[in-house]
């Protein structure tokens, strides 16, 4: 399959307020492409899109309100995208949510929602538009994963299995697919510095305090800068990798997960576990200077 060609090209992208998918917008603006933007927040999708018109004029973009929570909604934007683009290039599902909380520790609602965003909201727009992928020679699908769509943690039941979801459907349409000439990508990043964390819920059955630690723990390993990432990404889709791993701290628990399937959560454990404050050794008494027997006293 030929490298992806960027300039020319029509790319929709959901969660582009923000994170990866702002760094993302930026990076496919920079290569040429028309962009298509999904996010719900509606000041800050307004916000990057004006900074891409002020650095680029010429790109058209177009913008998209909706809240993928909603099925009817992300259907009816599916279909309004599918419409005025019958012919699109690249399709970037990045839109995701997480739930602080083990699986005792959390509503099947919330648990749900999770799963509508992260998965159900990827297929829905992934099927609406799959005829306008086909449509253009050289298209390509990106679905973002992550970390946790190659390790589970304790803690993390809703959103592992919406990411684990969304890497068993990538890898399938990435076989199904290859005959149209699509490239298909899943994405799996590690420790990036988003809002996720942030704006993560809690589940109701969470204290505020095993959340707080939970939260600060985790936010240790968001090292990588989101315009990184997309870096990361954008060449990947370049050059049609079917799978994107960025950075060590998703290469690393991919390699244990691959060596030790069964066994790695012990060893994820006592990663996390927080380390004990050292201690300074206390120091020996000084001992008492003797006397000069010939200095008077």
């Amino acid at each position: 399959m030929r490298d992806f060609v960027f300039p020319g090209g029509t790319a929709v992208l959901t969660g582009a307020a923000s994170g990866i998918g702002e760094a993302l917008a930026h990076g496919l603006a920079r290569r040429g492409a028309d962009l298509v933007l999904l996010d719900r927040d509606a000041e800050r999708l307004e916000a990057v899109v004006a900074a891409i018109r002020a650095a680029h004029p010429d790109r058209r973009i177009e913008t998209h309100l909706v809240d993928l929570a909603d099925a009817d909604a992300t259907d009816r934007v599916a279909a309004e995208i599918h419409r005025a683009h019958p012919r699109i290039r690249l399709l970037v599902n990045n839109a995701g949510v997480a739930l602080g909380g083990r699986f005792d520790q959390v509503t099947l609602d919330e648990f749900l929602w999770v799963i509508e965003i992260n998965f159900r909201a990827v297929v829905r727009l992934t099927h609406a538009l799959l005829p306008a992928l086909k449509a253009e020679p050289g298209a390509h699908l990106v679905n973002v994963s992550s970390l946790f769509g190659l390790i589970a943690p304790a803690g993390q039941a809703a959103y592992s299995a919406s990411k684990f979801a969304v890497r068993g459907f990538t890898e399938a349409l990435r076989h199904e697919l290859v005959d149209d000439g699509i490239g298909v990508t899943s994405v799996h990043p590690g420790g990036i510095r988003t809002r996720i964390a942030a704006s993560a819920r809690v589940g109701s059955g969470v204290s505020l305090e095993e959340y707080e630690a939970g939260r600060k723990q985790f936010e240790k390993l968001l090292s990588i800068d989101p315009a990184t990432a997309a870096e990361v990404i954008l060449r990947g889709v370049e050059r049609r990798r079917g799978r994107v791993l960025i950075g060590w701290s998703a290469k690393l628990p991919d390699l244990l997960a691959r060596v030790a399937p069964a066994g790695y959560g012990k060893l994820l454990a006592l990663g996390m576990r927080p380390r004990p404050a050292r201690v300074p050794a206390p120091r020996p008494a000084a001992e008492p200077v003797p006397s000069d027997p010939g200095r008077p006293a």
